[in-house]
């Protein structure tokens, strides 16, 4: 099956295809973040709550960001159009409306909204 990524972003809003591999690939670190290895889990099924919150998610982004780019990571984030923290839940939640994540009965837009501020999220990394 191939996905309407044409039809995703435009859902989302003006975020490049980049933007939603940068998504899914720090979900995964976040969760391995939080939950470790899902071999690491004794009898676990695949699945098996792994879940990780709108917040979290939020601050797994930031350090898979930092991770990966560096001092850089606020520039690039900021080339694909995300400059807070909203960006990310509307990229989640278009991808959720896709089945490409799933979410939680508790989960919702608001999990994502002002969770930190880029400029202080990212300060001390270009600082350096």
């Amino acid at each position: 099956m191939k996905l309407d990524w044409k039809s995703i972003r435009q859902k989302a809003g003006p975020y490049p295809q980049e933007a939603f591999q940068f998504v899914r690939d720090g979900l995964q670190h976040t969760v391995q973040k939080i939950h470790g290895q899902a071999a690491d889990v004794p009898n676990a099924s695949p699945g098996q709550d792994r879940h990780v919150s709108g917040q979290q998610l939020c601050l797994g982004l930031r350090d898979y960001a930092l991770n990966r780019y560096g001092m850089l990571a606020r520039t690039v984030l900021g080339r694909w159009g995300i400059h807070k923290t909203d960006d990310f839940g509307r990229i989640v939640f278009a991808m959720i409306n896709a089945n490409l994540m799933r979410k939680s009965d508790e989960d919702s837009f608001e999990d994502f909204q002002a969770v930190y501020e880029f400029d202080e999220a990212f300060a001390a990394a270009e600082a350096v």
